[in-house]
């Protein structure tokens, strides 16, 4: 499927995510920068029948009307792009930001959410069109939203598109909204973020009718990547950990988003599952959310590990992590689009499970140790590359 055009369509397509992929692509297209940080570009993904670089084609939805040329300009400023890098930018910028629809905001919508998502539907397959490609991959990467109460349509697929078509109610989130609607297009979802999106029984539902793979959620690029490298080696010795606590400071959108604790909830409760998990048992794991808006795009975490040796000795391993998110996501978020095209070509449904390697909460997998998500992540995709042989 290396010759075959595929869309990547982002929701949050002008935020620093998004804005930092786009540009990374464009720059790895015009061969100005290596693909550092992509794991399809490694040896051990070489022969896996991927899109390549040339074959992507961007656009998305957003709510913010900032143009992705001034969002690049604010990320240079940021030390996220290379200044001298823009210039060769621009243009194609310009024209991915010219693929860029309104995206749904619940509070400026009228009416039944059915006819957002006819909206929002249109929009892909009118892209999918225009453009001639086999497939486009929706990839969620706006802001984090609260947690929702579980509602009897989440389950039931039937439930739930009548409960769309009554304007009196508001029953998806944005973020499921929007995986509906890709879904509705044709097209393969992967939430980035720990929003609801695609992680309820009614839209698993739908994805395996009509044969669409989806994967999620919660990108791991920082301190809960470390977890998941770290927190193996405790109980692999046998060493028990009594208490795990963490402060993240960061500043930037996601600063400004997390600072309110309803929106915070949902990354508090993906980091707590995935750390119980790891360790094999509950955990006093208290974590603290600071927005610090000078930092900007740069992200602190700090954590302490108190664990417990041989006659109870009591000892502690403490580590800082400082990094640039959008950095760090960006490439992650171009990895997905290629393996979820992969995947897709492949005949593939529902939770792809073997790629919990790129998640905090990964949809479909157990497992949360980065070396054993790791190894199935490579036997999964060379499955792929025996398909495109």
């Amino acid at each position: 499927m290396a010759d075959q055009r595929t869309g990547l369509w982002l929701i949050g397509a002008r935020g620093s995510v998004a804005t930092t992929a786009v540009s990374g692509l464009l720059a790895l297209r015009a061969g100005l920068a290596p693909p550092t940080g992509c794991v399809t570009a490694r040896p051990e993904l070489a022969e896996v029948d991927l899109p390549s670089w040339d074959d992507l084609v961007v656009g998305g939805h957003d709510v913010v009307t900032t143009c992705l040329e001034k969002r690049a300009e604010q990320l240079a400023h940021a030390g996220v792009l290379p200044h001298h890098l823009l210039p060769s930018l621009v243009d194609g910028l310009a024209a991915v930001d010219a693929e860029v629809r309104e995206g749904y905001h619940p509070a400026t919508h009228r009416g039944a959410q059915a006819t957002a998502a006819q909206r929002l539907t249109a929009d892909l397959v009118s892209f999918r069109e225009r453009h001639d490609l086999a497939r486009v991959v929706v990839v969620n990467v706006s802001s984090t939203e609260p947690p929702v109460p579980h509602l009897p349509e989440h389950d039931d697929l039937a439930l739930l598109e009548a409960a769309l078509a009554d304007p009196e109610r508001a029953v998806l989130p944005p973020s499921s909204l929007t995986a509906y609607a890709a879904l509705r297009a044709g097209c393969p979802f992967v939430d980035f973020t720990p929003s609801t999106g695609v992680a309820l029984p009614a839209l698993h539902q739908l994805a395996v009718d009509l044969g669409l793979p989806y994967a999620g959620r919660d990108g791991k690029t920082g301190e809960t990547l470390l977890r998941t490298v770290l927190a193996p080696m405790f109980t692999a010795r046998g060493l028990r950990v009594r208490s795990w606590s963490g402060t993240n400071l960061l500043g930037g959108g996601d600063g400004a988003t997390l600072e309110d604790p309803e929106h915070a909830a949902s990354k508090l409760e993906s980091k707590a599952r995935g750390l119980a998990a790891l360790l094999g048992e509950p955990v006093t794991a208290p974590l603290h959310i600071d927005n610090v808006p000078d930092l900007g795009e740069q992200k602190t975490a700090w954590d302490h590990v108190s664990f417990e040796g041989f006659l109870g000795a009591r000892m502690s391993l403490q580590f800082t992590w400082t990094g640039l998110d959008s950095s760090l996501a960006a490439p992650l978020v171009l990895d997905l689009a290629r393996l979820v095209a992969a995947a897709h070509a492949d005949g593939q449904s529902g939770a792809l499970g073997a790629l919990a390697f790129f998640f905090k909460d990964p949809l479909g997998h157990d497992e949360h140790r980065f070396a054993e998500q790791t190894r199935d992540l490579h036997a999964w995709a060379r499955e792929l590359g025996r398909y495109g042989a």
